[in-house]
């Protein structure tokens, strides 16, 4: 942590005191090259003793602690050489600097184990550092001066470490683009969000745009989801339908009658992967993950933001849903939507500065009414599909009575599904929402977010499924006076919905090219920067 310290304080912040860990694939070097000397070996004799006795011993492995540093440590190797004095080596996977010399943040950490060694009793006059790319050691020498260096630096540490708040993060510093926490950290976008006067689309897209890993669906009725070795696998009775590295899966998504093993279950909870369960008709009725996220100070910023905080993120949320609305509307309108757009710009801008919930509450309705009147104009007239009946029963749902309420009603509930696991991942809870109220088994938060996201996932998909004849009107049954869609249908509405959130974009405020995935992971995140104080405002995600 000490290293990570003076390599960039925010990232300290994040993983000491927040306990907010990423991997990368630098991550894995480092693990990779550490495993030779991660095997305790060989116990490290006495000081008391006369090291002499024992020149060209090495422990590997070997643990101390100091109570009045406050600092423990695993030094890789301590070498005993013929005069009796110890030398530290520590382990590195890439390289020195371009003058053959340690990098700040490798030579504090083997400062460091100088310093405990020393206060153990041992001689230490070097400390060393071993890295693999060039297979050669650098020499740290341990003179007064680098000492109170140490003590001085871990002082800052101590005050840092005891914020409420992380540090600012480091502004067009290269270090962030190969930082494992740089999609948790947001530097260039926290930056521009901040600075306002900087110019917009200057961001880097330093962030992986497309996730590698991707939901899994299981909607055969009667199957089981098991884990064997590193994958998961799908069953119906003795037939091996599916099969996946579990690398690969983001989410283990069931409908209906779906069993999980509990080998599954402890598995998928190992990797943080949520598994969601849904009716056999495509409501989203609950979510399993392991521990809760360890990001105490996030939730309690979320519980005690005032009252006006709350009401202007939610005022920008409903301000970008309509905006939002318009853009489709403007868009893929067969015909002219008559007043309809300048009607949505001049309910935008007011539900932007919103007096009160119940203000924001009838501009959010009057968009959405203005906005489903004119849904069908951007359907095809040749679908076989029937669209006339949404315009006798306008937006309607439990249950929706018609084929276009039915699309509607499942892609919202996918929507919301990912939102509830982003949210749940990065320490929000997705529950205590700032525009819809809380309510028991209401995923209130999931569903503010979703609101900015709705015309440009949730009714661009339900479009394009319409309009490219990927629905029929076979896909979907009517009983009881409700209409939903078969087992085909889902899949139909499931494959273009994933098509959907993989479709790349250029970020409307940073500029760099982003799939609609990780745009709700982007925005999950300023608006918990925003509720923690990180950000002056909430900024919604909003298309021209």
């Amino acid at each position: 942590m000490v290293n990570e310290f003076v390599y960039c304080p925010r990232l300290f912040h994040f993983e000491w005191v927040q306990g907010r860990f990423a991997t990368s694939d630098d991550v894995e070097e480092g693990r990779y090259v550490h495993r030779v000397v991660d095997e305790p070996g060989s116990d490290l004799p006495d000081p008391a003793d006369d090291l002499e006795r024992f020149a060209g011993r090495t422990s590997r492995s070997f643990w101390l602690t100091s109570t009045d540093l406050g600092v423990t440590a695993k030094i890789d190797i301590v070498e005993v050489t013929a005069d009796g004095t110890v030398i530290p080596v520590d382990y590195k996977k890439g390289s020195p600097d371009k003058h053959g010399r340690a990098w700040p943040s490798d030579e504090i950490q083997s400062v460091l184990q100088a310093l405990l060694l020393r206060e153990a009793g041992y001689h230490v006059v070097k400390a060393e550092i071993w890295y693999a790319e060039t297979r050669h050691r650098v020499e740290i020498p341990i003179d007064g001066t680098r000492l109170d260096d140490t003590r001085r630096l871990l002082h800052r540490l101590w005050q840092t470490a005891a914020q409420d708040q992380p540090p600012p993060p480091l502004d067009n510093s290269p270090k962030c683009p190969r930082c494992s926490l740089v999609g948790l950290c947001l530097p260039d976008e926290t930056n521009a969000l901040r600075i306002r006067d900087r110019k917009p689309g200057r961001t880097r897209g330093i962030m992986a745009a497309d996730p590698d890993s991707r939901p899994v669906y299981v909607m055969e009725q009667g199957t089981t989801a098991g884990a064997r070795g590193n994958r998961l696998e799908i069953f119906q009775q003795s037939d091996k339908l599916a099969s996946y590295r579990m690398i690969d899966v983001l989410q283990l998504c069931v409908y209906g009658n779906v069993t999980i093993t509990p080998q599954a279950m402890r598995e998928l909870f190992a990797r943080d992967i949520p598994v969601c369960w849904f009716s056999y008709g495509g409501w989203f009725t609950g979510m399993a993950e392991g521990l809760p996220s360890k990001h105490v100070e996030l939730r309690r910023s979320q519980y005690t933001a005032t009252p006006d905080t709350l009401l202007a993120a939610a005022g920008r949320m409903i301000e970008g849903k309509i905006k939002n609305s318009r853009t489709l509307l403007r868009r893929n309108s067969r015909t002219t939507p008559g007043d309809a757009v300048d009607q949505l710009a001049r309910l935008a801008t007011t539900a932007a500065t919103p007096t009160g919930y119940p203000s924001l509450l009838g501009h959010e309705g009057t968009a959405a009414r203005i906005y489903f009147s004119h849904l069908t104009g951007m359907l095809a007239d040749d679908t076989p599909i029937d669209t006339a009946t949404f315009d006798l029963n306008g937006r309607a749902r439990r249950p929706p009575p018609d084929p276009v309420n039915a699309l509607l009603s499942f892609t919202y509930a996918l929507l919301v599904k990912d939102l509830t696991t982003t949210l749940t991942t990065i320490g929000l809870d997705p529950y205590y929402g700032v525009f819809h109220r809380p309510r028991y088994g209401r995923p209130a938060l999931a569903l503010d977010l979703a609101e900015e996201f709705r015309p440009l996932i949730a009714d661009s998909t339900v479009i394009q499924l319409i309009n490219n004849g990927e629905v029929r009107p076979s896909h979907f049954t009517r009983r009881a006076g409700g209409c939903q869609l078969d087992r085909d249908g889902r899949r139909a509405v499931i494959t273009a919905y994933e098509r959907r959130m993989n479709h790349e974009i250029k970020h409307p405020v940073f500029g760099y090219r982003v799939n609609y995935r990780r745009a709700l992971d982007v925005q999950s995140r300023i608006l918990a920067a925003h509720l923690t104080g990180e950000l002056p405002e909430y900024t919604p995600f909003t298309t021209r």
